[in-house]
């Protein structure tokens, strides 16, 4: 039980492996590379966004305005494309939009020191207007096969942008945890002050955390439009509160400086996995968010329940260790009863 307290990544993939021998169970035509596959291309949106929302949560920050970037970017790259731009100048003008608006939020937050929750709040509202007045309220249609192409199944089943999706969380999880740049998220997120005094730059860091969390909203948009193949008016809504609680489900602590990316993506993959198997077993769509939120408070509450306990077993331990006469390291009272004093 210690080990899957503190190893949420562990954790989150038994919870993934028990949902899917669940699933066999109940049906064994889902045993397949196929349904994984599918589980796969459903959750690629999911988990950039809960990539991005990490990074932002890495610095004991939050963003809630990746939804709306999502259908901005979405929006960009089918103009783009619909004005007869190419594939390539399509894709690098939503990255642009994604990473501009990251930047913004992040010019809010460090800049002028605005909370990022009360920040993010009014980009939400600003981006999803912004995407209305610039499609008139339309959608976004005739996307060409080039686009959607993208999407289709490659090796074992994985399209070029699953593909993409997976050497990005690796190459992110890579650098957090074998570089000095990915090093100071922690740090920031962990004690600013201390940051600050072992001279890690944390305002560019914040700001790095803030724009590369539009990029990647920018590649879901575009991941969302190569598979549905045209982009709704309200394309990327709702979204947001998954990618955090995917965050939250694989270890990404609110308060900052502890977790890690793949944790973020076995989150987002079994938040994903939920919704799958409540369509394969065709029940109602509204169970959906009622399921996976109800998931989500077990989780929290069970995690904090344990971490509780542990915390007091590690007190007792401690105090066990520093008592006179106790060099095995065997437990004894903490404060022993005083003898009686004679008359």
């Amino acid at each position: 039980m210690k080990t899957l307290l503190k190893n949420r990544e562990l954790s989150a993939f038994l919870a993934i492996v028990a949902l899917f021998a669940l699933l066999v169970a109940l049906n064994p035509a889902y045993l397949s590379l196929q349904t994984l596959g599918m589980i796969f291309a459903s959750s690629q949106i999911l988990i950039l966004l809960a990539l991005g929302a990490a990074l932002v949560m890495l610095t004991r920050n939050i963003d809630v305005s990746v939804g709306s970037t999502v259908g901005l970017s979405a929006i960009a790259v089918g103009v783009a494309l619909n004005n007869g731009y190419g594939l390539p100048v399509a894709i690098l003008f939503a990255l642009a939009m994604g990473a501009l608006a990251g930047a913004f939020n992040g010019l809010l937050v460090v800049g002028l020191r605005i909370p990022a929750i009360v920040a993010t709040l009014g980009t939400l509202g600003l981006y999803r207007g912004a995407m209305l007045l610039w499609t008139g309220g339309k959608w976004i249609e005739g996307l060409p096969p080039s686009l959607k192409s993208l999407s289709a199944p490659l090796a074992l089943g994985i399209s070029p942008l699953g593909m993409v999706v997976l050497a990005l969380a690796a190459v992110g999880a890579w650098t957090l945890s074998r570089t000095a740049f990915g090093r100071d998220f922690y740090a920031v997120g962990d004690n600013l002050a201390a940051a600050r005094q072992l001279g890690v730059a944390v305002n560019r860091t914040r700001m790095a955390a803030f724009t590369l969390n539009g990029v990647l909203a920018a590649c879901a948009g575009i991941v969302f439009a190569a598979q549905i193949g045209f982009v709704p008016n309200q394309t990327g809504s709702g979204l947001e509160m998954k990618a955090i609680a995917a965050c939250v489900l694989g270890g990404i602590s609110l308060l900052g400086g502890t977790g890690t990316l793949i944790g973020a993506l076995l989150g987002a993959f079994f938040l994903t996995q939920i919704d799958t198997v409540l369509v394969l077993f065709r029940l109602p769509a509204w169970w959906n968010d009622f399921i996976a939120g109800l998931v989500l408070l077990g989780v929290l509450v069970l995690d904090g329940r344990l971490r509780q306990a542990l915390a007091r077993h590690q007190r007792a331990l401690k105090y066990s260790r520093f008592q006179p006469g106790n060099k095995g390291g065997k437990h004894v009272t903490p404060f022993p009863k005083r003898k009686k004093e004679v008359a």
